[in-house]
């Protein structure tokens, strides 16, 4: 890739990691789209992807739990049966016509949810039961592994919308939830390595970059409305992406 090419890649993934992070998202549908947008060859966008998103996870991972959001008695539910089924889901090639119109319009529909009610109404938070955590888990880990996603983005509107949890502690379990996703996910999708570009370090260093300060102002700084609102923006972006990219 040019240098000319390059760097515009570089700022769009450097936006991105700093808008998804914020939200305790790793950004992977963000990278994918740009991605496609500077023309990289289509078999390195789900590994790529992936390893971008296990880096800013974990710097959002960090920043959430460190500020106090994280909860483990939520998270885990969903995490034991997520992981196994992104496992699958990587290692499974289902012709993408299948599953991205209906899931980029669902992600659409979530955002257009969240902008015009990203008001905290101050209600109390329902943790969902046992048999539904377990269940939503698995369906969103094999949806995580099949687009090349870490899971959080089908996993936050549903914590907000259901009141399964607060805005920051959603992000929280999201971060988390999207990085043991995305390592099971490329796990099972190890052969995709070899095409990883070879400027994959400069992506992962402008990522990262982006990550430590967007997660820095989500869990510090912005008010829960704004953090609603950022997560519907993030959803809009992925679902334009799973219906056009």
């Amino acid at each position: 890739m040019t240098l000319s090419l390059l760097i515009p890649l570089l700022i769009c993934v450097l936006v991105v990691a700093i808008l998804y992070s914020s939200v305790g998202h790793g950004g992977a549908s963000g990278y994918i789209a740009a991605l496609a947008l500077f023309s990289v060859a289509p078999s390195a966008f789900k590994p790529t992807a992936l390893i971008l998103n296990i880096l800013v996870a974990t710097v959002a991972t960090f920043s959430f739990t460190r500020a106090g959001h994280f909860s483990w008695r939520l998270f885990w539910p969903f995490a034991i049966t997520s992981i196994p089924c992104s496992f699958i889901g990587g290692y499974l090639n289902l012709p993408p016509h299948i599953y991205k119109p209906l899931v980029g319009l669902i992600l659409l529909a979530s955002a257009c949810r969240l902008f015009f009610h990203s008001k905290d109404d101050g209600s109390e938070v329902r943790h969902p039961s046992m048999p539904v955590a377990l269940s939503v888990g698995a369906v969103l880990g094999l949806l995580s592994g099949l687009t090349g996603v870490g899971g959080g983005i089908f996993l936050s509107p549903l914590f907000i919308m259901l009141k399964w949890g607060k805005a920051r502690e959603t992000s929280a379990v999201a971060a988390l939830f999207i990085l043991v996703n995305s390592t099971a996910g490329l796990l099972g999708h190890l052969s995709s390595l070899q095409s990883i570009p070879g400027f994959a370090p400069l992506l992962a260093v402008t990522a990262i970059t982006g990550g430590i300060v967007g997660s820095f102002f989500g869990s510090y700084r912005m008010p829960n409305a704004r953090v609603i609102r950022t997560l519907s923006v993030v959803l809009t972006i992925a679902g334009f992406k799973l219906l056009f990219v």
